[in-house]
Order: structure tokens, then sequence, then C-alpha cells
């Protein structure tokens, strides 16, 4: 499914790589999660994602010699017309270099070469960074759902991005970046 992207590590300058997901990467991926994340996926959570045909997997990896490290992931559904962004994690040691938004262009360049017209994703407000990536490559809030995170009663913000000339889905909201 996905093209290879290549881009260099400036600190290590080893080569990095996007790549689909195979099951023996998943301890890593989960590993990744727990670091990240105050309630983690489970293992059987990203085996699940692996098995579904409309989920798709993306990992960055690191290639040292014969040894190759994986330092983030994004798992995605292509639904009909949409891209829904389930989950992004970039490890601790590799946060802040580039990574994160190297995932998800390289997820929202395959969503357009679907032929997906908007993207969609939930994110806590408290998650600054996050929002912040989002935010700088377009997406915008179209709602809130009130204590969506069960663990945390916390809200979730609803960001959309058109991936298609701009327009707005029906029932989106008031339209346009906030």
């Amino acid at each position: 499914m996905p093209a290879n992207c290549s881009i260099r590590n400036k600190l290590l300058d080893l080569p990095l790589q996007i790549i689909p997901a195979a099951p023996e990467y998943l301890p890593a991926l989960a590993a990744i999660e727990r670091d990240s994340f105050s309630h983690p996926w489970s293992l059987a959570q990203f085996q699940s994602e692996l098995a579904k045909p409309f989920s798709h997997t993306l990992v960055a990896v690191l290639q040292d010699g014969d040894h190759s490290i994986i330092v983030g992931y994004v798992v995605f559904w292509l639904v009909a017309d949409e891209l829904h962004l389930l989950n992004l994690a970039v490890a601790p040691l590799w946060r802040r270099r580039g990574i994160g938004r190297l995932l998800l262009t390289t997820v929202l360049r395959q969503a357009r070469e679907a032929g997906a017209e908007y993207a969609w994703l939930e994110v806590r407000p408290s998650n600054t960074a996050a929002l912040a990536l989002y935010h700088s490559l377009g997406f915008y809030q179209v709602m809130v759902r009130k204590r969506y995170y069960a663990e945390t009663g916390e809200d979730a913000l609803i960001l959309m991005l058109p991936l298609t000339g701009g327009k707005q889905p029906p029932g989106a909201g008031s339209g346009g970046p906030q």
C-alpha cells in the first residue's frame, strides 16, 4: 500500500523510512504507546487494527546498519471518502524532530491519493503538542464531544481537514478554521 518515504535524521544521520507495520513490529509500537499515553492501547488493540481491511498502520523506522529502530507510528482508517486518524505517537527520545509531522503528512498524501475528501480526528484539549501539529497542517475544530474519554471524563475536540478543494462536509459546524 504505502510507498516508502525517506528523510535523513540530522542528529544521527540515519535514514528514516515510513513503512507499513508488520506483526513483528507490534511489541515496539505497544512500548511507544505505553511511554506516550496515560491510558495506552493494548497489544491486542494494535493486532485488531492490523486485521481490519480498512485500517492501516505505518511506522517510522530508523535504519542503523543491519538494525531497525522503530521511533513512531500512526494508525488510521480509510473508509469511503474519509480518513480517520486513530492514533499517532513518537518515542519520547525522538520527539520534536519532525517524525510525527512526517507520519501525518504521509497519511494525508495517501488519503488524497485514495480519493478521501476529509480527514477527521479526536484529540484531548490538554494535548497541546498534538493540537499544535494538527493546526499547523490546517486541521480545525468542528465540534466538542463532552466527556468523550471515559477514563478521565475529558472532552474530545473533533478536528477536520478538507483534503480536496477546502469544502466542508454537511453537518460539520460553522465552517472554516477557528
